[in-house]
């Protein structure tokens, strides 16, 4: 029985000062970024700086070592015509097959550092593209981690699917090819244009002369494209979540049999980002069409003027070769801005999605005093609490309440009363608004908010198992939980019997979300985990709600070993499971409207004898 520990994690490495590349020490993130998303990612990449400026080194130098060829060419040329009077035998060598073995040799050492430059600037670029997209990715989802439970409530998990797998992919691919694209375009630009002034001012002009426009029109282009780009990555992201709320709401789509219904509205998510892929890719076509005429005219005034040059003798032969290669050279490349730059909006379109989601604010921040679980009592104090979810009324009113330390109190009420709000609030899943609420004498809010909820074990009805083994599912949270302890934990449970019986019996697959098990015994894992935890503290949300009779009086009988001498809340409808608690509260409408043990309540003749008679069958 292999467990995975998680010792090694992010946030212990960062706790023992082992900084990840890519994150920030918490608090130090700043509030407010560049409003350009390629400012925001340089402002986030800040310590790739030195990586970052030797792959820009090594893909101009490159880039340098590639156009050399051309010169070489007209060199070559320049011997073949003028022989001892070329610009080889200017440098003293006279001979023509020492000229050209000087040429030959050139050739070798630029094709040789061309290759290595393109080696190097190939696996710096790739290498760099993959860590931060490594690094951007955890960052993203460990901040995700810590916010708080109302945001994901307002947001599609598909959406933030998208945010963390295609956005941060899409950056890695521009990164991988468009940065070294468009250094070298920027390199070519400059150095062959410098060439030109060089070696035939009366003509350079004409090759020059089409770039301003060609940029002018990449930038226009590019200024059309940003909010195209931008609503294709808003349409995946809707797309996305449509998808993961369909699968996993496959059985009931199957059981209401909404198939076609189903099929139609993804249709309709599909077709939305086709059409809006196809807005992009409409204007992003036109782009290297319009640029060849432009390149067109450039090359055909050249060829015609710089040709009728040569032949009166104003520039040399070679000279002319090399113009007419390396206007190919200057032009053509600038074909290739039309992707570069669709791959640049679209990367620049998902960076800002992914920064929007690194600089939202952390709500609810961890205090400063820590508190082992050992020494925890368990007391819990409630004073004057008021809860209300957003633009909602409030859901819990001037509520107090007094838990004494391991003792078990139950909590009864309606649907929607605020039961399981106080669950929320006693994990800190929300902040309260007013009032406080304390456990053994300290303010919640100033406890380190992992010792708090190390402390308390959480048995809710919505029993989430994640896709594993039985074993790393009773596990979770005791990662370091041997095999003796985790069958003795299951065993406490009541859940050793069906577990044996189970294919693999510990090292049974239980699927995604535990649909390989049944209610019942997703519930005693769920049980047999929080045994395991062994908090000094321990809620059960609803926990017997879902189950058959026979499955809640063994639930029963596991919970009878481990409330004892353990501060214990129990939330729950079937009055039956929580009639032996200390203390039995009503609640209605955020407020406990009753209090006692159970036959106290039954003696009140009021809302819990009227709920225990419907129950019981007694009228």
């Amino acid at each position: 029985m292999v467990l995975k520990s998680h010792r090694g994690s992010r946030r212990n490495r960062r706790v023992l000062g082992d900084a990840p590349r890519g994150s920030r020490p918490k608090g130090e993130r700043q509030t407010s970024s560049p409003n350009h998303p390629l400012m925001r990612l340089l402002d986030y990449g800040h310590q790739y700086r030195k990586r970052i400026w030797l792959s820009t080194t090594c893909s101009i130098l490159n880039k340098l070592f590639d156009l050399a060829p051309p010169a070489l060419i007209g060199m070559a040329v320049d011997v073949v015509v003028k022989q001892q009077d070329s610009i080889i035998a200017q440098w003293g060598v006279k001979d023509i097959f020492g000229q050209f073995f000087i040429l030959s040799f050139l050739t070798v050492i630029i094709w040789i550092l061309e290759s290595v430059f393109e080696y190097a600037y190939g696996r710096l670029w790739r290498n760099l593209a993959q860590d931060i997209q490594h690094d951007l990715r955890l960052d993203a989802y460990e901040h995700l981690q810590e916010l708080e439970l109302a945001y994901f409530e307002e947001r599609s998990t598909g959406g933030l699917m998208s945010i963390l797998s295609d956005d941060i992919n899409q950056l890695e691919r521009f990164l991988d090819v468009g940065a070294n694209d468009i250094l070298q375009v920027v390199t070519t630009v400059v150095i062959i244009s410098g060439a030109f002034f060089i070696l035939a001012p009366s003509v350079a002009w004409m090759a020059i002369l089409p770039i301003p426009f060609i940029l002018w029109g990449s930038f226009a282009f590019q200024k059309l494209l940003a909010p195209r780009y931008a609503d294709v990555r808003e349409k995946v992201g809707l797309l996305n979540s449509r998808l993961v709320n369909n699968l996993s709401g496959i059985t009931t789509i199957k059981s209401f049999t909404s198939e076609d219904y189903e099929i139609s509205r993804f249709t309709k998510e599909s077709e939305a980002y086709r059409r809006s892929n196809a807005k992009a890719i409409k204007l992003s076509a036109a782009f290297v069409p319009l640029i060849r005429m432009l390149i067109l005219v450039s090359f055909t005034a050249l060829l015609l003027f710089a040709g009728m040059a040569a032949a009166n003798g104003k520039i040399s032969v070679g000279t002319y070769s090399v113009l007419l290669f390396l206007v190919q050279r200057l032009l053509w490349p600038l074909t290739r801005l039309g992707d570069t730059f669709d791959q640049y909006q679209r990367a620049m379109a998902s960076t800002n999605r992914v920064m929007n989601l690194l600089d939202t604010p952390i709500a609810i921040h961890t205090g400063e005093i820590h508190l082992p679980t050992q020494t925890v009592r368990g007391e819990l104090e409630l004073t004057n609490v008021t809860f209300a979810y957003k633009d909602r009324p409030s859901i819990v009113t001037d509520l107090s309440l007094h838990v004494p330390a391991g003792k078990t109190i139950a909590i009864v009420g309606s649907t929607g009363s605020g039961k399981s709000t106080l669950v929320k609030l006693l994990l800190r899943l929300y902040e309260v608004q007013s009032g406080t609420i304390a456990l053994d004498g300290i303010d919640i809010q100033q406890l380190n908010l992992q010792d708090l909820r190390r402390c308390i074990g959480l048995v809710s009805q919505d029993v989430f198992l994640f896709h594993g083994s039985v074993a790393e599912n009773i596990a979770y949270g005791s990662f370091d939980a041997v095999e003796d302890e985790i069958i003795m934990a299951a065993k406490i449970a009541e859940a050793h019997e069906f577990i044996v019986r189970l294919p693999q019996g510990y090292e049974t697959i239980v699927g995604e979300r535990g649909q390989k098990l049944s209610g019942g015994q997703r519930q005693r894992i769920a049980i047999a985990r929080a045994i395991l935890k062994n908090p000094p503290i321990l809620i059960l949300d609803e926990a017997t709600s879902a189950v058959d009779n026979e499955t809640e009086a063994a639930i029963q009988r596991s919970l009878e070993h481990i409330t004892v001498n353990r501060t214990t809340i129990a939330i729950a409808h079937r009055l039956s499971t929580i009639r032996n608690a200390s203390r039995i509260y009503v609640m209605e409408y955020g407020q406990f409207v009753e209090s006692g043990t159970h036959q106290e309540l039954l003696d009140k003749n009021g809302v819990y004898a009227s709920l225990w008679r419907v129950q019981s069958g007694l009228r």
